[in-house]
């Protein structure tokens, strides 16, 4: 039992290079990481017949777009049957959850899929409300955006996660030396992945003697804009014959919505996220135990503890005592973490560097960082509270 009858599987990944203010233009990047997947998937432009992304051209936001869909057809030369590129989606995922559905229905054999960010170069020194979504508060609030309701109240994301975080800790108990480790596990990964942003070791002293941001973030809690593009070829399962090597079939997905982004970070127990895990693991005879390694959202420190209770991992309230000490989510580890080094030391690349990171782990190309005992079985997650999304990997 599988959510898209064993028809959907990852073909190819390809990422552009990845940087702070490279002075490229994210259709440039857009192009770069595309026809890496293509190439890495064995397969050529012309026998690409599907294109998904997430934005898409609609989205206002600097430094969030790297072309549309049009503009990426047109720069690569292809002819396709199906398109979309849209805000409104489950999350970061959302346009991989798209493509599987469009592959295992028959629709088209070789979708595209990218995710590209520019938002190092765009905030031009002027930080990260210059590149939130719905613009600079006060000033570029976009009608009909969730922005136009908390953004007059610093209520821009780093704050709404941050109370998100303070009730848990109330709550729950959780002590920040406990989510210390999410951000102290991935800068170690993050020094054996040449294409981090950084790679510097981070003492537990380092990370306690960084800045606040907004209580009880710290600096090294908020992931770091960077400038790059990933991609994927999502293929139906009939083409692995003429594919370059064993695909890995997208087992499960899971995504949801739930209500306003404000209310969402008020919540005590279940949200959005569970919403998400609990569909995935509805539609796989997999379970969680079954899971090697585990690529999971960390636009801030907290999302990536609360990602593990709904995805099961651990009970509620239990993610801070699951971490602590970083050995049960180091490479050696019960359950290997976010071994690119995450988005807090690897770069915010927005969701889709996990999906490419966790099928890096189970095709076994991941270096210095590859998780030993050839991993089977990976799981990849996307977004926060509001919306999300995730993905269950077996490779075949």
């Amino acid at each position: 039992m599988t959510l898209f009858d064993d028809k959907a599987v990852v073909s190819g990944v390809g990422q552009s290079q990845i940087g702070r203010n490279l002075g490229r233009s994210g259709l440039e990047l857009t192009a770069e990481a595309c026809l890496r997947a293509i190439e890495d998937a064995g397969l050529r432009p012309e026998d690409i017949d599907g294109l998904c992304t997430y934005p898409g051209a609609g989205s206002t936001d600097p430094g969030f777009v790297g072309g549309g869909a049009y503009e990426v057809l047109d720069a690569l030369g292809l002819e396709v049957d199906w398109f979309c590129g849209t805000w409104e989606t489950p999350g970061q995922f959302g346009p991989v959850i798209n493509a599987c559905s469009v592959v295992a229905g028959g629709i088209a054999r070789h979708v595209l899929v990218f995710r590209t960010v520019t938002e190092s170069s765009a905030q031009q020194g002027r930080g990260r409300r210059a590149v939130v979504p719905g613009g600079a508060f006060g000033t570029r609030i976009s009608q009909r955006h969730w922005s136009e309701w908390i953004g007059p109240y610093g209520g821009y994301p780093p704050n709404l996660v941050a109370m998100r975080a303070q009730l848990y800790m109330n709550e729950y108990g959780l002590t920040p030396a406990q989510m210390a480790w999410v951000a102290l596990n991935d800068r170690r990964h993050a020094q054996l992945n040449p294409n981090a942003i950084f790679r510097t070791p981070m003492t537990k002293d380092d990370y306690f003697s960084s800045r606040m941001i907004t209580t009880p973030f710290r600096l090294f809690d908020c992931d770091v804009p960077c400038d790059g593009s990933t991609a994927v070829v999502i293929s139906h399962r009939d083409t692995t014959p003429d594919l370059r090597r064993p695909p890995v079939r997208v087992e499960s997905a899971g995504c949801s919505m739930r209500g306003r982004a404000a209310k969402a970070h008020f919540v005590v127990g279940k949200s959005s996220l569970h919403n998400s895990g609990d569909f995935m693991w509805s539609h796989t005879d997999l379970r969680p135990a079954d899971v090697d390694v585990a690529e999971l959202y960390d636009g801030f420190s907290m999302l990536t503890l609360l990602w593990l209770e709904a995805l099961s991992f651990c009970e509620i309230g239990e993610a801070g005592p699951f971490v602590e000490d970083g050995k049960r989510i180091g490479l050696d580890g019960d359950l290997p973490l976010n071994t690119q080094g995450g988005q807090l030391s690897a770069g915010r690349l927005h969701g889709l560097g996990f999906l490419h990171e966790a099928c890096t782990q189970l095709w076994q190309r991941a270096g210095d960082r590859q998780v030993p005992g050839a991993p089977r079985v990976a799981v990849a997650s996307a977004g926060g509270e509001t919306f999300s999304g995730c993905l269950l990997l077996v490779a075949d």
